[in-house]
């Protein structure tokens, strides 16, 4: 499977996931200039932005270490930049990180 179809497959799993969760999924693949934000959810009144990292083995690290300090200032700036195209600013914000490795799912809340 390639780069693009396993992100795919990894997103739609985060997706149904988080739904199970009781996530209240807004968007997905919100685009907007500067990058994009995989998912946008809610819950517990607390606005979600959520990074899909999907990786079929360990070989290269685990999922959740690609969510380096650069990515992490990235989607940040992106949350800040959808705040204000949606005039969300009266709710907390929340980053997360789903990791789908093989068919295991990790959800890790309060991610940085």
């Amino acid at each position: 499977m390639n780069n693009i179809a396993l992100g795919i497959k990894g997103e739609k799993l985060a997706q149904k996931f988080l739904k199970k969760n009781k996530y209240k999924i807004l968007e997905t693949n919100y685009k907007c200039q500067i990058g994009e934000i995989d998912i946008v959810a809610t819950k517990n009144n607390f606005l979600v932005f959520v990074e899909v990292k999907t990786r079929q083995s360990t070989k290269f690290g685990l999922p959740r270490e690609a969510v380096d300090e650069y990515k992490q200032h990235k989607l940040k700036t992106l949350a800040l930049y959808y705040q204000r195209a949606k005039n969300l600013f009266d709710m907390p914000v929340m980053f997360a990180v789903v990791e789908v490795l093989g068919d295991e799912i990790t959800l890790i809340e309060n991610a940085f």
